[in-house]
């Protein structure tokens, strides 16, 4: 596919940096709404007033709105760890998103390119279906982390075997990088799909609602886990901003312009994988939220990073806490797997951009 669809960032004039701004302004506003909304509806309703007392009577300031315990219970132990977790891995996703698009320098990439999810899935479906009987020390160790901890483990192996097939003397090339991305995609699927095979009733519906993606079982104990390890991918990534947009004109125009491409690559490619990995574990496998959020933010602030990446973290996390809402609404009392609805979204939306680069090609 063309480069071209990604244009170079053009310094902006004063207009458009303001235009900028108000979009990153409303985006915010947007994730203020989203996450009010979200910690409010579900099974058990909870109006804004009866959020803000119950949160003020824990710093012990009591407001003029009455709430029943159960109300209380479900916000804090439920509502709220699950709230912090959409946004934290919505906004991780799409960070990652646009660092992959900017790596391969196309608008269809995927952080999903360099292995994470596909070496998370095969390492979770590995502890469900084997850890019971082959590694029940280890399970009992890591006691009710040995899956998230075995996906993100997993992860992190699969993006450094295909790094280092990409990688001579040095040197990282990102054709053989996606190349190597496909094959080790392919054998993780494969070897997911034995295991799926071997397993049992009760493992098999785990695997199923695993692999679809879900944030029930968020708790805080996992938005500890998972808070540093995704905010500190965000935070490096958008400092490499500048980088991503030297990117852009080409390796060798970048090396010419002072970046040390090799090094910029292989710490994009860490930190996505840190993200992406931390996500899976704590949520299994969540598609398109990586592929939509970046290219729909470029329509509309441009391909310059520096703006990019920040609105991919207010409009991931807002998109995310969008689907974990229908998810868990639209069926009451049951869920649906986060990754249905966003498929929902992101499928039709896929084949949209496929028709728009195809007008563009004519």
């Amino acid at each position: 596919m063309s480069t071209d669809s990604l244009r170079l960032p053009q310094p902006l004039s004063h207009a458009r940096r303001d235009r900028a701004h108000w979009v990153l302004a409303l985006l915010g506003l947007l994730l203020i709404t989203m996450t009010l909304w979200a910690v409010g509806h579900g099974a058990v309703t909870i109006t804004p007033g009866q959020v803000a007392a119950i949160l003020a009577g824990q710093l012990g300031i009591h407001l003029p709105w009455d709430y029943t315990p159960q109300q209380a219970a479900v916000l804090l132990a439920i509502r709220v760890p699950r709230v912090l977790l959409a946004v934290l891995i919505g906004g991780g996703l799409a960070v990652a998103g646009a660092a992959m698009q900017g790596l391969f320098r196309n608008p269809l990439a995927d952080p999903g390119l360099v292995g994470v999810a596909a070496g998370s899935a095969l390492a979770a479906v590995a502890t469900i279906v084997l850890g019971t009987t082959w590694i029940p020390g280890a399970v009992w160790l890591a006691a009710g982390f040995s899956l998230p901890l075995a996906a993100f483990l997993g992860g992190l192996l699969a993006t450094a075997l295909i790094y280092r097939l990409a990688t001579t003397a040095g040197r990282t090339d990102v054709a053989t990088l996606l190349l190597a991305g496909i094959a080790i995609n392919a054998v993780a699927g494969a070897g997911t799909g034995l295991l799926t095979y071997m397993a049992d009733d009760q493992q098999l519906r785990t695997l199923t609602f695993w692999s679809m993606g879900s944030l029930g079982s968020a708790t805080w104990s996992m938005v500890t886990v998972c808070a540093p390890l995704i905010v500190l991918a965000v935070l490096a990534i958008t400092r490499l901003a500048r980088a991503l947009n030297l990117l852009l004109l080409g390796e060798s125009e970048a090396i010419h312009l002072g970046i040390t491409v090799g090094r910029v690559k292989r710490w994009l490619v860490i930190w996505v994988a840190l993200a992406v990995g931390a996500a899976v574990a704590a949520a299994g496998i969540i598609g398109f939220v990586g592929l939509v959020v970046p290219h729909l933010l470029r329509l509309m602030l441009g391909p310059d990073h520096r703006y990019l990446l920040p609105g991919c973290v207010l409009l991931g996390a807002s998109l995310l806490l969008s689907a974990d809402l229908l998810a868990r609404t639209v069926v009451v009392p049951a869920e649906l797997p986060i990754g249905i609805v966003t498929a929902l979204v992101g499928g039709p939306f896929f084949i949209w951009l496929l028709l728009r680069q195809r007008r563009l090609w004519s």
